[in-house]
């Protein structure tokens, strides 16, 4: 089984010991709801909310390997968990709080990722808002692909009002025109 795949089904069955709000975001949903690509990592988006990150960070350390000695503290100001599977393979875990973030995780779903194997992805809808936000060159590539492959199936209005709150908060509004630019393409993406 491809590692990647194998870490995402061992990080999904933590979880739902653990009873945690959770959804993978990054590659694994890419590969759910966009053009397929290559990725090395896992990334999730656990609902810690703010306040309580330690006891998670904690349960987090005691079933996979931290990638950095000051874990807590790093995890804590940059919410974001840097661990890795038995296997090496890197698992990039952000503490979720934000309104957005809380929404995402209850709109999110199962997929099978290999035959009867499941893991829960964020929409394709909090996909392209976490790319747009991200807006690094290959995010926008990921957006692309999604606006492609989900065409006529995607709520656009969602996506640009959850976008519009985010990116009022980073004072970087051009992500948003960006976006808009993109999705009134209607199809010719590239």
């Amino acid at each position: 089984m491809n590692p990647i795949i194998e870490t995402a089904l061992e990080v999904e069955r933590f979880f739902k010991t653990k009873k945690w709000r959770y959804c993978f975001i990054g590659g694994m949903a890419v590969i759910r709801w966009g053009e397929p690509r290559f990725t090395q990592d896992v990334d999730l988006a656990l609902l810690t909310g703010f306040g309580s990150e330690e006891k998670f960070i904690h349960d987090l350390t005691v079933e996979f390997q931290a990638r950095i000695d000051v874990l807590e503290q790093f995890a804590v100001k940059n919410r974001v968990a840097l661990l890795q599977s038995r296997s090496g393979v890197p698992i990039d875990v952000s503490l979720a709080g934000l309104p957005f973030e809380e929404k995402m995780i209850k709109r999110a779903s199962v997929y099978e990722v290999i035959p009867n194997k499941l893991i829960t992805t964020c929409s394709a809808e909090d996909l392209i808002v976490l790319k747009a936000f991200a807006n690094r060159d290959k995010d926008w590539s990921d957006v692309r692909g999604v606006l492609i492959r989900q065409q006529g199936r995607l709520n656009t209005d969602m996506i640009l009002s959850e976008l519009q709150i985010l990116v009022e908060l980073k004072e970087e509004p051009e992500i948003l025109t960006r976006l808009k630019e993109l999705i009134s393409k209607k199809g010719n993406y590239l």
